[in-house]
């Protein structure tokens, strides 16, 4: 496989459409600012409907070739792009940790090879999965479902591209990616791999621009068969209602306010710090962030002095430091949505044990939170009902397990869900009891395999692994086959 040169160099100010850098139909630009210093590092390109139309276009005119493009060929390109990232991993790092404010070290280390072992498992999947089962004389063949829009966020702009783009283009699918405007400059870093890694022209199309314009032209266009969104509920239920008419799939990965309930019999040395930093990984902006920690009230007062210590010894600061471990809240408008929660807490009356309103000590520029714990909160709080996405832990007593679980499942959400104890059998069948699409039992390690998806209203469908494959595939039965 030869390595293309693309026709004109990646500018920001340009979209990446049927294999080459194009230009908006219309001039306007959207600013990208760097969180950690409140400063504009890059205009985008700010795309309309015209450009959806002419991504779209390509997309549908590239899918049949695609879609019957040999399984190993397609598993050729993924590997080839799979190894394009991490030999990019530092340039991808240093973009995500001046876009979004994440930590170098956190960036190194998990949101660029977590983003890259999506794309490997998509290549892997390629050398097993069964695209035709024949049972009782009828062939089950599953196909691509066509040409596909994909929106992603701000987050974790990597990472969630991957967990789209990979699986959808494994399937044998085209995509139209629509990255979020708030942290767009890895998404154009990721379409200049693809088009290193030789995927033909029209199959991987990237159009940046706000929800308004671009996100809701793709949700309504006519030729996308298929829409996969992760994003707040607000977003996920305007594009689903956009997406009606045309009656195309829609999935859905939206909001979530994880519960992390530790057993009477839980080691809370073990059980507690670790419970702190997965519910502030990545800042607390994390739709799965076990952000609800629901505990015995009879050890109440260890977890509080346990959790207090775990986050008063973050550091806090910025995130091109290797000593840090939180950089800023990502954007403006999460910061002022954090503080808003925090304060919301305090008059709610809950416990502050640490942290609280107001930007993190010596730092005047930047959207730098502290650390925040609460506990003795209620679970009919509004802080322990909506997702706040920041470094807010609430600290939940309970008095038996019948009503730890009750405030487990006492939620609109149902994304991820944590369970911590020493009796396996009692965890594994608490677990069962927990409405939620993913529950971790004692801090395993990351499946890349495991079905990510939500309940209630954390969304519809699944991502990772064959799960997330699958959603990108149409089933058809040939009755008769023999």
């Amino acid at each position: 496989m030869t390595t293309r040169s693309s026709n004109s160099p990646l500018k920001h100010g340009q979209f990446y459409i049927n294999g080459d850098w194009s230009f908006a139909a219309h001039p306007a630009t959207l600013p990208v600012v760097n969180p950690a210093t409140e400063a504009v590092i890059a205009e985008v390109a700010r795309g309309s409907s015209e450009d959806v139309d002419r991504a779209v276009a390509a997309a549908r005119g590239a899918f049949a070739g695609w879609a019957a493009t040999p399984v190993a060929t397609r598993a050729s390109i993924l590997g080839r792009l799979h190894e394009l990232i991490l030999e990019h991993k530092e340039a991808l790092a240093q973009t995500l940790s001046l876009e979004m404010g994440a930590a170098i070290g956190f960036a190194r280390a998990m949101q660029v090879p977590l983003a890259a072992e999506h794309v490997r498992v998509a290549r892997d999947l390629l050398a097993t999965y069964a695209f035709r089962k024949v049972e009782n004389g009828t062939a089950i063949d599953r196909e691509p479902i066509g040409v596909c829009g994909l929106i992603t966020p701000w987050n974790w702009p990597l990472y969630q591209i991957t967990a789209k783009v990979a699986p959808a283009i494994a399937a044998g699918c085209t995509v139209v990616l629509k990255p979020s405007e708030l942290s767009p400059l890895s998404a154009l870093l990721f379409a200049q791999l693809v088009h290193d890694a030789g995927l033909p022209p029209g199959v991987f199309n990237l159009v940046n621009g706000s929800g308004a314009d671009v996100g809701a032209a793709m949700a309504a266009h006519p030729d996308i068969d298929m829409i996969s969104i992760t994003g707040s509920n607000r977003a996920g239920a305007l594009v689903a209602q956009a997406a009606a008419p045309t009656v195309k799939r829609v999935t859905q990965e939206l909001g979530g306010k994880s519960p992390n309930l530790l057993m009477p019999d839980a080691d809370l040395a073990k059980a507690v710090p670790p419970g702190v930093m997965s519910a502030f990984r990545n800042v607390g902006q994390s739709c799965s962030a076990p952000t609800r920690m629901i505990v015995p009230r009879s050890r109440l007062a260890e977890v509080e002095a346990l959790a207090a210590a775990t986050a008063n010894a973050i550091i806090v600061g910025d995130p091109q430091s290797e000593a840090t471990v939180l950089g800023p809240i990502a954007n403006e408008a999460q910061f002022n949505r954090v503080q808003g929660m925090i304060a919301l807490g305090l008059e709610e009356g809950a416990k502050l044990l640490c942290g609280g309103p107001g930007r993190v000590p010596g730092f005047d520029k930047g959207f730098y939170a502290r650390p925040t714990v609460f506990s003795q909160v209620d679970s009919a709080m509004r802080i322990a009902q909506e997702e706040i996405f920041g470094p807010v832990l609430c600290i939940i007593p309970y008095d038996t397990l019948d009503e730890a679980v009750a405030i487990a499942n006492d939620t609109v959400y149902g994304l991820g869900a944590h369970v911590q104890g020493q009796d396996l059998d009692q965890v594994r069948s608490v677990a069962s009891r927990i409405r939620a699409g993913q529950v971790l039992l004692n801090y395993p390690a990351w499946n890349p395999m495991a079905p990510f998806g939500g309940y209630k209203r954390s969304g519809n469908g699944r991502e990772y692994g064959v799960h997330g494959f699958e959603e990108y595939l149409e089933t058809k039965a040939i009755v008769g086959f023999g």
